[in-house]
């Protein structure tokens, strides 16, 4: 039987607390989201903070800190992925009047400034988000460039933690390919193809193929897409030889206008997957598949 991971992204950063009300916020409600997530199947939980006050998705290491030792604390073994996707947003002024930027939504800070948190926690994991895109509509642009993901890149393999090479298109695959050739990423390398995202990789089958397609046969890759066909991707990432990730970050709803709690989605994810044939890994086999090493 041949078995996939599945990782839970609990919370993210947009705009969803005021959609559901089964969107963690707080440093506690995001440990226990992840907590729960482990014990109902999760080997990976992903881990985002918001503003515990407004929910908006934040980057202070003290949340992060919080949210990481009350999961090490707890009773349950799961590998811990943080995101260090953060400090990368730029929001344009306007059409015509792109300078200066809106403050309220940008959040541009530095290599070292984006992994400070990975820097004092020291996960077993934490993301690359490998390429600039426009994420959604409006003026915003989520900013890497090239020069900050080969720095950010140096300094995470230089933490002993590895990079979860978060792919939103085909050209950040490739830019990916590139960091690896040139030694910034070690062996074993992993991605996450990361789709249906505007205007990233659209969900259709043919486009999550010519991703899996240009991923290298020896990285190991998780495939995803956000909103309603979140649990289709379920089956098609482990059929197409991928792992799983599923979680409030990516979708909300467990059925149509049933909102989801992060273990009913892990849940649902283990049936769909034992339904077809799946066995699930634990913490430990992926930390031996991925050459992780445990801290804290």
């Amino acid at each position: 039987m041949s078995s996939v991971f599945i990782t839970c992204a609990v919370t993210g950063s947009g705009d969803t607390v005021g959609k559901s009300d089964k969107v963690p916020v707080t440093p506690e409600q995001i440990a226990d989201d992840c907590i729960a997530a482990a014990r109902a199947g999760a080997a990976v939980t992903h881990i985002h903070v918001r503003d515990p006050i407004t929910g908006i998705g934040a980057r202070e290491t003290s949340l992060y800190a919080e949210v990481v030792e009350r999961v090490r604390a707890s009773d349950v073994d799961v590998v811990i992925n943080l995101t260090a996707g953060m400090g990368g947003d730029l929001t344009l002024g306007s059409v015509e009047r792109p300078l200066p930027v809106d403050d309220s939504g940008t959040d541009m800070a530095g290599a070292t400034e984006r992994l400070d948190h990975v820097r004092t926690i020291m996960p077993e994991i934490c993301t690359l988000d490998c390429g600039t895109m426009n994420f959604g509509e409006g003026d915003y642009i989520m900013t890497n460039t090239t020069s900050t993901l080969k720095e950010m890149a140096r300094q995470i393999q230089k933490l002993g933690v590895r990079p979860e090479i978060e792919a939103f298109d085909t050209g950040h695959v490739w830019l990916a390919k590139s960091l690896v050739d040139q030694g910034l990423i070690d062996d074993p390398v992993m991605i996450q193809l990361c789709m249906g995202v505007p205007w990233g990789a659209p969900p259709d089958i043919n486009t999550l193929m010519a991703m899996i397609n240009n991923v290298p046969d020896s990285w190991t890759f998780s495939a995803f897409s956000i909103g309603r066909r979140q649990l289709e991707y379920v089956a098609l990432a482990a059929i197409a030889g991928g792992n799983v990730r599923v979680g409030l970050e990516d979708n909300l709803y467990l059925g149509r206008g049933r909102l989801a709690t992060n273990t009913e989605l892990v849940a649902r994810a283990v049936e769909i997957l034992g339904g077809i044939g799946y066995g699930i890994k634990g913490p430990d086999e992926v930390r031996s598949d991925l050459n992780l090493t445990k801290h804290g």
